[in-house]
């Protein structure tokens, strides 16, 4: 329900096109959205029940409301784009850190143009290659293009006078013009092949290089056709490992994206002239409850505002929010035609999937790195131990799950977790034994007696102390994979083994719940915070453990039905057979030779094995 004060605003919004600002009473601006109508649109927040848990918390928490009229869409998605990158709203999508991304920097300004990283993009007449997400590849990259091309890398103004050169020039990575060895012209030459080389222009770059090696050699200079033609040489191996990927030769943007759990990434592939040259992955903040089409429009929209170059086709997974203004935008961006283009099949819907696992591959490794900050891991355990009641950070946490197909191959896991770093040497796996049909909690409870009742005949010592045996180490907190029948069955075993006063919890997976004991309703931690991150990372790697174990059980299994029902194979020609080939798959992909080559096999043994499989 708004208040008072917005309902006045809301009664006096046009119906133009424009761009809004929610504040709250702070005069914080929470959220920046553009509109065909601001009539319309802004009013569709306060009129009905909002569609989205994060749409509901940004209205529950406006207080005032700005607005800017536009004389046209275009206009507003910019300066929608220039007052997120300002403001960084909280409920926006928007690019993590945007402005702290390196650049490749070649200042054509100055009369003896250099090549470094920056991280600011001027209207200084330079030229600018990127962005990339890791300064580390940039200073890899500018190594290699000192290799390839000898551009100099000091700050000394040039005047030709020096008495003597420096390191770089004797081992042939600058050119010398600090001494006069070379002149304006011939300077630049090798910088636009720097250019050129960034821009995956490399037969223009070669082409260049054998027609200055063939002019040095006539005119009898061989050393410098011979430097020349060293360089030709570094340029092809370097070319040569560059996947060729489309045989349109266009200049491409492969744009994908990957989310998990309230995060999300952008990787983008960078293709020019039909090769791939370079690939960078992007960290997006605010994309809880967003639709996938609405999260690629707000990136392709900040990340070309400031991108050095615009491609000639944007490929995308899915259809763009209003792809049409996001089309005359990058026009107007490069200065002629741009088409975002949905690739349904062929090689580019390959270069999509391609691009969309890189990005969920370089998700997975952000939240590694993120749970490997010492200074994450602690905020972490005190939010969690502050959200459960716990009476400290819990030290060690260990996590159980289950895994079977209707009782069949039924396994256990168990997960330790000590100080937010897994600790793998703690982990154990469980063989379900006393329970031969399908109980979820019955096969729960096995585990836990097994661990906890070993645990109690032996003296017990507390988490953080040295312990000769891992069982002997108490959690500060247990967490079942499950809800609230998952946690009644182990809060039973607990109190069954003397051992209640541990801290058990149970976290679902279907809206990461949290069932405590301590509190009636479950608990549901914030999309964003710390101590959710931690707990879904302990639950999903209990979850891989027991699936992974469960897999092997079942092949074992299926390997000791299908090959003891075969006649003539008894444990030992079994044994061999396995030991020989390693798997079923390879023993039914082998010859009845191969398998009569197999010692204590015989030809009609083998025979039957090759029928029977």
């Amino acid at each position: 329900m708004a208040t008072p004060h917005l309902e006045q605003i809301l009664a006096t919004l046009p119906a133009s096109p424009g761009v809004y600002l929610f504040k709250n009473a702070a005069g914080e601006i929470l959220y920046v959205g553009k509109a065909v109508s601001l009539r319309q649109r802004v009013r569709s927040y306060f009129r009905g029940t909002p569609p989205s848990p994060k749409v509901r918390q940004l209205v529950s928490q406006v207080a005032d409301i700005e607005y800017h009229v536009t004389g046209s869409e275009l206009e507003a998605l910019l300066l929608e784009c220039n007052l997120i990158k300002k403001h960084r709203p909280k409920y926006n999508v928007r690019l993590r850190d945007d402005k702290q991304y390196p650049y490749i920097k070649v200042s054509l300004q100055e009369p003896w143009p250099r090549v470094y990283l920056t991280r600011k993009v001027l209207d200084d007449g330079a030229r600018y290659f990127g962005p990339y997400t890791d300064s580390r590849s940039v200073y890899r990259t500018l190594d290699l293009l000192n290799k390839l091309f000898p551009y100099r890398t000091c700050h000394i103004a040039i005047t030709g006078q020096e008495p003597r050169p420096c390191l770089q020039y004797h081992i042939k990575r600058c050119l010398g013009p600090c001494i006069g060895a070379v002149s304006p012209e011939e300077y630049r030459a090798v910088i636009d092949q720097v250019c050129l080389f960034l821009e995956g222009k490399h037969e223009q770059v070669l082409a260049q290089l054998r027609a200055r090696m063939e002019e040095a050699a006539e005119r009898l200079e061989f050393e410098r056709a011979a430097f020349l033609r060293d360089q030709i040489r570094a340029v092809e191996k370097v070319s040569e490992r560059q996947r060729v990927i489309s045989t349109t030769f266009k200049n491409q943007d492969v744009i994908a994206l990957a989310r998990a759990d309230g995060q999300a990434c952008v990787e983008v592939f960078f293709i020019r002239g039909g090769k791939l040259i370079g690939a960078e992955h992007f960290a997006l903040e605010g994309t809880q409850d967003e639709e996938a089409q609405t999260i690629l429009a707000q990136f392709v929209a900040q990340f070309y505002a400031n991108a050095p170059e615009v491609p000639d086709e944007i490929l995308v997974p899915t259809e763009l929010e209003q792809v049409e203004i996001i089309e005359q935008y990058l026009r107007d961006r490069r200065g002629t035609k741009v088409t975002v283009t949905v690739p349904r099949q062929g090689d580019q819907a390959d270069l999509i999937a391609l691009a969309t696992a890189n990005a969920m591959e370089a998700l997975a490794q952000m939240r590694l790195r993120w749970l490997g900050d010492e200074r994450n891991l602690h905020e972490a355990l005190v939010e969690l131990a502050e959200h459960l009641d716990l009476e400290g950070p819990p030290r060690r946490i260990e996590c159980y799950d289950i895994s079977t197909i209707h009782g069949t191959a039924a396994v256990g896991a168990m997960v330790v977790f000590e100080n937010g770093q897994p600790r793998p040497q703690h982990y154990r796996r469980f063989r379900i034994k006393t329970v031969p049909q399908a109980d979820d909690y019955a096969m729960l409870q096995e585990v836990l007696r097994r661990r906890f009742r070993r645990a109690t005949q032996l003296p017990l010592t507390p988490a953080g102390e040295t312990a000769e045996y891992p069982w002997q180490r108490l959690p500060d907190l247990v967490i079942i994979d499950g809800g609230r029948g998952q946690l009644n069955a182990a809060l039973a075993v607990l109190q069954e083994l003397g051992l209640e006063r541990l801290d058990c919890v149970a976290l679902a997976k279907r809206h990461e719940e949290i069932y405590s004991p301590k509190f009636p309703e479950p608990i549901l931690l914030p999309r964003s915070s710390a101590a959710l991150r931690l707990v879904q990372q302990i639950r999903d790697e209990t979850h891989r453990l027991a699936v992974t174990y469960h897999r092997q059980v079942r092949t074992r299994a299926g390997l000791r039905s299908l090959l003891d029902e075969v006649p003539g194979i008894g444990p030992k020609r079994k044994a061999a057979l396995l030991r020989h080939f390693g798997s079923l798959e390879a023993i039914r992909a082998a010859s009845v030779e191969e398998l009569a080559a197999v010692p204590g096999m015989d030809r009609r043994t083998a025979q039957r094995l090759k029928e029977a499989l």
